[in-house]
């Protein structure tokens, strides 16, 4: 008789079932999760992300491809800035580090680079926990973490991380490091691009709280995870690094925030009809009814983060949701969740005359016909 399925190895075969037969999942990453964090209450987001289901082929499929991600050629130009920046050991990044950081310690002349390769993110977690615990273990140098991987428990799955690097000081404390290939002109980059990197860099932080909180989990002291990371990008028009100190406690602290209101991912399983699938290989309309299925909480926002967004736009349009107008509109309207609703407030057919929104929606109405009455009356020239 075969061992009965762990909690944790059932839902992961619940998710495998739902990515379709032999379909690899594909990795949450920390742009996904910023954005994930960003809009909690999409249950449909957080089950496909979490589910590892390519949500750029399941657009496709759905006849609403999307035009979000990012081209080969930035792509490219990023790694050829990343490799510039971690050559001969990562010194010019420590440097920067140093320099923006760190300047009371002493200057990084040569730092410890642990290999960190293994087999499966599991494997790279664990042998990315190791090389920082084996740091914490030396006081007095300091340690390049390239590509390390870490785990981060959303909706109580596992997500596995890949920061650009991270650096241990000789002080013990651990920081973030975001390379990025938009550039810095005279010492600022573009605000937004910065935003979204501070918001990444905070899930690093996130999971590397985490991390630090298993390496002092017999007794000894956690590690300290600094809540300023260290942003690198080419300077002016040139290929050479600089770099800034972002401090990212107020996302970081948005981020945890919403990442713990979202609904336990095996909660949202288990709501769905036995069968359901979101393989982009089934009939379109097996495959909407499927989408459907899920609930989703669409914004205008949506349309710069989500590869969905197309779909989830046009279905939110369809039945009049209010939350297509955008999420301040929403807050603004109440109970009133379809621009039909609204509409029916405001010619005072239908609606609690004592609810704020219904009152100020007649009051908008009563000053429009008078502006509309006033501009008939009014004698043409």
């Amino acid at each position: 008789m075969p061992p009965p399925r762990t909690r944790g190895t059932g839902l992961r075969h619940r998710l495998a079932e739902l990515r379709g037969p032999d379909v690899p999942a594909k990795a949450l990453d920390a742009r996904a999760l910023a954005a994930l964090a960003a809009n909690p209450g999409c249950r449909r987001r957080a089950l496909l992300d979490g589910a590892g289901v390519n949500k750029a082929a399941l657009a496709g499929a759905l006849g609403a491809p999307s035009a979000f991600g990012q081209s080969q050629f930035a792509f490219t130009r990023g790694n050829a800035f990343e490799a510039k920046v971690k050559a001969d050991g990562g010194a010019e990044l420590l440097r920067l580090v140093h320099e923006k950081l760190d300047r009371r310690a002493e200057p990084p002349a040569r730092a410890r680079v642990p290999e960190l390769a293994a087999t499966g993110p599991e494997g790279r977690t664990a042998r990315t926990e190791l090389a920082l615990r084996e740091a914490a273990e030396a006081p007095g140098e300091w340690t390049l973490l390239d590509h390390p991987m870490l785990a981060l428990d959303v909706a109580g799955s596992p997500a596995f991380l890949e920061p650009d690097a991270v650096v241990v000081h000789p002080d013990g404390s651990w920081t973030v490091v975001e390379i990025k290939s938009f550039p810095m002109l005279d010492g600022s980059a573009d605000p937004a691009k910065v935003g979204a990197a501070a918001r990444q860099a905070a899930v690093y932080v996130l999971a590397l709280e985490e991390a630090a909180g298993r390496l002092g989990a017999g007794g000894a002291e956690a590690p300290r995870v600094r809540h300023r990371v260290l942003l690198v990008c080419p300077k002016d028009f040139s290929n050479l690094p600089t770099a800034a100190a972002v401090d990212v406690r107020k996302q970081r602290a948005v981020t945890a925030r919403q990442l713990a209101r979202l609904t336990r991912i095996e909660d949202i399983a288990a709501a769905l009809p036995e069968g359901t699938c979101f393989s982009p290989e089934l009939p379109a309309p097996e495959l909407t009814a499927a989408v459907e299925s899920v609930p989703a909480s669409y914004a205008p926002e949506c349309l710069s983060a989500c590869e969905l967004a197309f779909h989830c736009r046009a279905r939110s349009r369809a039945s009049g949701a209010v939350t297509s107008l955008g999420r301040s509109v929403r807050a603004e309207l109440g109970g009133l969740s379809t621009v039909e609703d609204v509409l029916s407030a405001a010619r005072g057919t239908s609606g609690d005359p004592d609810d704020p929104a219904v009152a100020a929606l007649r009051r908008a109405a009563r000053l429009r016909a008078e502006a509309l009455a006033a501009k008939e009356a009014a004698p043409c020239h």
